[in-house]
């Protein structure tokens, strides 16, 4: 499953590469840091490189700690695949002018056929997985045990705060209104003064929503009656309006 990663990367296997196998995996480890990220100076390897050491996991700990990995130790699979994501990004950025004039690959017979990139997601690949916790990391959106509700999740936020309507909305400025939570009687009680306060918040920006509503459904009653009102009068007709 990381065959593809590791022949970009002029990996010595990456055919028979296992990572469930401990010394492949390590060894591999090591290699990524020694040839490909290269994140610490080389006098600081030695716990990374020293693989037979029963301290290796807690050097691996600290070394995925070190480069931000986003997975744990537990999450073998999903934490090499983004290595070997940050190792191909180091690859390309020192050899730019070398992957930048790359042929594309040769177009099939049904590249004018409009294809849905999702068709063929394996939503139970480590790949797949490892960039759904990236990004809902990234964006602080809270993990569920189904990456498909996750990425869904992802889709609808960045939808709603990362589009440019969006984007332009949240950059203009509101100056807000200091209030007095004290002056708004709530109409129940919770029993407790902190709820009290957060229902009071809540009621009192579910009014300024109200508001907003109505000023939308004011200006769209305007709008209609801009169409069908006509003010002008023909005599002739014997009729106001059209």
């Amino acid at each position: 499953m990381f065959r593809r990663k590791l022949t970009a990367l002029d990996y010595h296997n990456p055919v028979g590469f296992d990572c469930k196998d401990e010394t492949q995996f390590r060894n591999c480890i090591v290699w990524l840091e020694d040839q490909k990220i290269r994140h610490y100076k080389i006098e600081d390897r030695g716990n990374l490189r020293n693989i037979p050491s029963s301290e290796w996991p807690q050097a691996y700990e600290k070394y995925l700690q070190d480069v931000n990995c986003p997975f744990q130790v537990q999450e073998r699979q999903e934490a090499l695949d983004w290595l070997l994501g940050l190792a191909v990004r180091y690859e390309y950025g020192d050899n730019v002018d070398k992957y930048k004039n790359c042929e594309p690959m040769a177009a099939s017979s049904n590249s004018n056929k409009a294809v849905d990139p999702l068709v063929n997601l394996d939503s139970d690949s480590p790949e797949f997985k490892a960039g759904v916790m990236a990004l809902s990391n990234i964006l602080k959106i809270q993990r569920h045990d189904d990456y498909l509700v996750m990425l869904k999740a992802i889709r609808i936020l960045i939808q709603d705060r990362l589009s440019p309507e969006a984007i332009t909305k949240a950059s203009q400025n509101r100056e807000g209104v200091p209030v007095a939570l004290d002056k708004h009687i709530l109409g129940f009680d919770t029993g407790d003064a902190t709820l009290n306060e957060a229902a009071q918040i809540l009621r009192l920006l579910h009014v300024e929503e109200l508001r907003e509503l109505q000023t939308k459904i004011n200006e769209a009653i305007v709008a209609v009656q801009a169409i069908i009102a006509d003010p002008k009068t023909d005599h002739r007709l014997g009729k106001v309006g059209r």
